[in-house]
């Protein structure tokens, strides 16, 4: 209490601040001070600036002969939750990056640059670092500088134990080297590079199987997985940059499509050309565990599985068939499992046999 200022002798009450409204300024800062060293270890010769400032700065490469910048952005969705039960947040930023990195490279782009936007409840500055450190960590595996970010308090918005995450990448192509689904023509091979998992999508749906119909918690086994539901539900989001980079160099790669939400039905066809389609073969490559048990427990249709989830295809590169030994060859020294799955054909939309 003070006295009042206009000498009447009563006490006054002292004012409000930001943290008695829910706002912790100083973890803030401390928060920010800890994320420097973080950001820093992501730095490559175009880096310009350093966390704090405004913007981030980056020199645009000159090795690059007519560049476009190529950005997306993304968020983890629903996945969040099993970090939030499980209380294991680093591999959430590592699914955000590389979920936006595949995003990019569908049209033959490179990562450049990454910046992140945490909105959460209260700081709690071990889950900030740790969700940040797994952005770091696939930065620096995608040779991505981590140019900078916000992270935000908003208590009235946000539970205390919870947060909201998102993404955004600039990468860079040549001009004459995008992929825009020109060079793609019917009887091109499509080769299905394998997913880890649910990666980042179909996650509302697999949780209400696995919580409400199945009746399990995070520690629980997950059936025919040989792993327990947080394990399994909170694999990282594969990368498939350094896998392509070499197919993507030597100019065999006619279209890539990222298998997010939608599945290959949704994606797919995004790539590929006026008047083509593809038909893809359901006996190709055994549909992982995690699919199985989640279509078996939830009752779940094949057509909707496939609309939903990617089935244990992370993403389809479409080459000429002569090509197909050299991205199996790309994929087995990244010990990625690959098969050919199909073909693009006259018409429209996907059809299975």
């Amino acid at each position: 209490m003070t006295q009042d200022p206009k000498g009447a002798g009563r006490p006054t009450r002292e004012g409000l601040s930001y943290a008695d409204a829910g706002v912790d300024l100083d973890a803030a800062e401390r928060t920010k001070e800890g994320l420097k060293a973080l950001v820093a270890s992501t730095r490559d010769r175009f880096t310009l600036s350093e966390l704090g400032q405004f913007g981030g700065l980056y020199q645009v490469p000159d090795d690059v002969a007519g560049p476009v910048l190529v950005s997306s952005a993304d968020g983890v969705g629903t996945k969040l939750k099993l970090a939030f039960a499980t209380g294991r947040h680093d591999t959430v930023g590592q699914c955000l990056v590389n979920h936006c990195v595949n995003d990019i490279l569908v049209q033959g782009a490179r990562p450049l640059f990454f910046l992140d936007y945490l909105a959460t409840g209260e700081m709690d500055e071990a889950v900030v670092n740790d969700v940040v450190r797994g952005v770091a960590i696939a930065c620096k595996e995608n040779s991505c500088a981590l140019l900078g970010g916000e992270t935000a308090q908003m208590p009235d918005f946000y539970a205390d134990d919870e947060y909201d995450l998102a993404g955004f990448v600039v990468g860079i192509v040549a001009r004459d080297d995008v992929l825009d689904g020109s060079r793609i023509s019917a009887g091109d091979a499509l080769v299905g590079l394998a997913s880890t998992g649910l990666h980042t999508n179909g996650y509302t749906l697999a949780r209400k199987i696995v919580f409400e119909v199945m009746g399990l918690q995070v520690d629980d086994g997950l059936p025919g997985t040989g792993r327990s539901v947080g394990e399994e539900l909170l694999a990282v989001h594969r990368s498939y940059l350094n896998v392509l980079t070499g197919p993507l160099s030597s100019g065999i790669v006619h279209g890539l499509a990222h298998i997010t939400g939608g599945g290959i039905p949704g994606n797919l066809p995004r790539v590929l050309p006026d008047g083509l389609g593809a038909q893809v073969d359901r006996e190709a490559w055994e549909v992982p565990a995690v699919f199985r048990s989640l279509q078996d427990a939830g009752d779940v249709s094949r057509g909707e599985m496939d609309r939903v989830f990617n089935m244990g295809v992370g993403m389809i590169v479409v080459v000429d068939p002569s090509e197909v030994d050299s991205v199996m060859a790309e994929a087995s020294a990244a010990e990625i499992e690959a098969w050919t799955i199909g073909s693009v054909v006259d018409g429209r939309g996907v059809r299975y046999r």
